[in-house]
């Protein structure tokens, strides 16, 4: 049990050693002769000068308290490092030798080199006022920058033809050639040029309409059913009077459809059964 606790003892004791910060060394760190003293010419960061000469280096110079830097390293006094509050945001931790550096939130900006405190970041279209807000730009200006501002739009043209068209509170005015004053030199000078693109349409959507209409033609007959051929009819042979009649005017109208060469025929062979 004993043995078990001088281990853990000398496991704290490591531990404890490991977490025991850097210190700052003390002192100065560069110094001259002068006679039987030393004058310091930089001292460690983080430490503050006491006093110029003296007998040993280490006394010149003393470490400054927590929280606190120096900004030089012959400053004979410490800063305290700065806090971030409130909106700023924490960019960078204090060191002896620098101090804390600060930022804003999303949406704002430092107000001075120091980012001591925040303003509103002005977009664009706006512009900073004095009391650290933004306003829109008025009527005749524009700003096209972040946080800048708003400057007037430009009055002159250098073209003596152009003109001006007015810009919004993010776009400068701009300059272009007057469109109402320019004619195209072909229509000045000849005058045919519409009245043939006039007989030229006319005769191109006659020609469509041409080739349309002969389309729907094609179309049309293609789709139309063949004739059909009805056959002929054949009707039985029957004893009724009524229909041996029939036959037989069809059979003289077909016979006269044969013309004289069929009536010569029958009478030189009725000659010949009177002869017999």
């Amino acid at each position: 049990m004993s043995s078990l606790l001088w281990v853990t003892a000398l496991l704290m004791l490591v531990q404890g050693s490991w977490c025991v910060p850097e210190r700052t060394p003390k002192g100065c760190k560069s110094w001259t002769l002068n006679g039987s003293n030393v004058c310091c010419d930089s001292c460690h960061a983080g430490n503050r000068l006491l006093r110029k000469c003296g007998p040993k280096p280490q006394d010149l110079c003393t470490p400054c308290r927590p929280n606190m830097y120096t900004k030089g390293p012959t400053n004979s006094e410490c800063n305290r490092c700065t806090q971030c509050v409130g909106v700023q945001i924490l960019l960078k931790e204090c060191t002896p030798s620098s101090d804390t550096v600060c930022g804003c939130k999303e949406g704002l900006m430092c107000g001075n080199d120091k980012c001591s405190f925040c303003i509103d970041k002005c977009g664009k279209g706006q512009e900073p006022t004095e009391n650290r807000s933004c306003r829109p730009c008025p009527n005749g200006t524009f700003n096209d920058q972040i946080h800048q501002k708003c400057k007037p739009w430009s009055t002159k043209c250098p073209n003596p033809n152009d003109i001006m068209s007015n810009g919004d509170a993010i776009t400068d005015s701009k300059c272009g050639p007057d469109t109402d004053k320019i004619i195209s030199p072909i229509y000045v000078e000849d005058e045919t040029w519409p009245l043939l693109l006039t007989v030229l349409t006319a005769f191109v959507m006659m020609l469509l309409a041409i080739i349309l209409v002969t389309a729907m033609k094609i179309s049309i007959r293609r789709k139309r059913p063949p004739a059909v051929i009805k056959p002929p009819i054949i009707r039985t042979p029957t004893d009724d009077p009524r229909t041996l009649i029939a036959i037989e005017c069809s059979f003289h109208e077909a016979e006269q459809e044969h013309g004289s060469s069929s009536e010569s025929l029958v009478s030189s062979e009725a000659s010949k059964q009177l002869i017999r």
